[in-house]
């Protein structure tokens, strides 16, 4: 499975962004799906994540009731639609595979390439 995350950019606070995160592999839809942000000097951290079949999903506490993940799998897509962002929210944003479920702490079979988004006040 190879993950192409893209629809970052620049917004200003308030703004909504949504992000992809394009897969390849016909095994695609076995995966949970998640995404993790870095920002500089920081430590990588998880933010939300959705199982194969779409049924749960799992938000991190600073973003639950701003930014909703979902996932189509005819089109081997999940998005990340963030609304209400902050400038806090600032960061590069990674999408991730994984066949385990226990979201955050769950091992990361593969990883997307970073999108930055940035967040103006």
């Amino acid at each position: 499975v190879q993950l192409q995350a893209s629809g970052g950019g620049l917004v200003q606070a308030g703004g909504s962004l949504r992000l992809s995160c394009a897969a390849s592999g016909r095994s695609f839809s076995y995966y949970g799906v998640g995404w993790f942000r870095q920002a500089p000097g920081k430590e990588r951290e998880f933010v939300a994540a959705i199982s194969w079949s779409g049924g749960s999903t799992y938000y991190a506490d600073s973003v639950k009731g701003r930014f909703t993940i979902s996932r189509d799998n005819a089109k081997n897509t999940v998005y990340l639609q963030m609304n209400s962002l902050k400038p806090e929210d600032t960061a590069v944003y990674y999408c991730a595979a994984a066949k385990g479920s226990n979201w955050p702490y769950v091992e990361v079979d593969y990883w997307g390439q970073g999108t930055q988004v940035t967040v103006s006040s």
